[in-house]
């Protein structure tokens, strides 16, 4: 069974940093694309960041770009976060997810995902 934890979430000052992370298991195929993604209360989900196995180059959301940093750890079945320069607009429950797929080009969308997990509460004080 496919699963994902995250952790590494908590109560930064605006301008700090942290690095989630999200553990992978049971998955059964190589070619997966993970995505990260957020939702702030009263606000949509959006993505953040994803990457596909086939290509490995991270794609960032507009908001996020030159702050954040996704990257993995293959042999430990590890998805990584790095959050930098952090706003009080990054205040969200942050989720990986993960979808089986061979394309070159992680998928964007929410509804493209079909494995999520719990998330983890990042709150940035201003």
């Amino acid at each position: 069974e496919e699963q994902l934890v995250e952790s590494g979430g908590g109560l930064v000052q605006a301008g700090g940093s942290l690095r989630l992370s999200c553990a992978a298991s049971g998955f059964t195929e190589d070619d997966v694309s993970i995505g990260w993604f957020r939702q702030a209360p009263g606000q949509e989900r959006e993505g953040v960041s994803c990457f596909s196995s086939s290509d490995g180059k991270p794609y960032y959301a507009d908001s996020v770009k030159g702050r954040f940093t996704m990257s993995s750890d293959n042999a430990k079945n590890m998805v990584y976060l790095q959050m930098s320069r952090l706003k009080s607009e990054d205040t969200a429950v942050y989720y990986c997810a993960a979808v089986y797929n061979d394309y070159d080009v992680c998928p964007t969308g929410e509804s493209e995902y079909d494995y999520w997990g719990q998330g983890t509460q990042v709150t940035v004080s201003s």
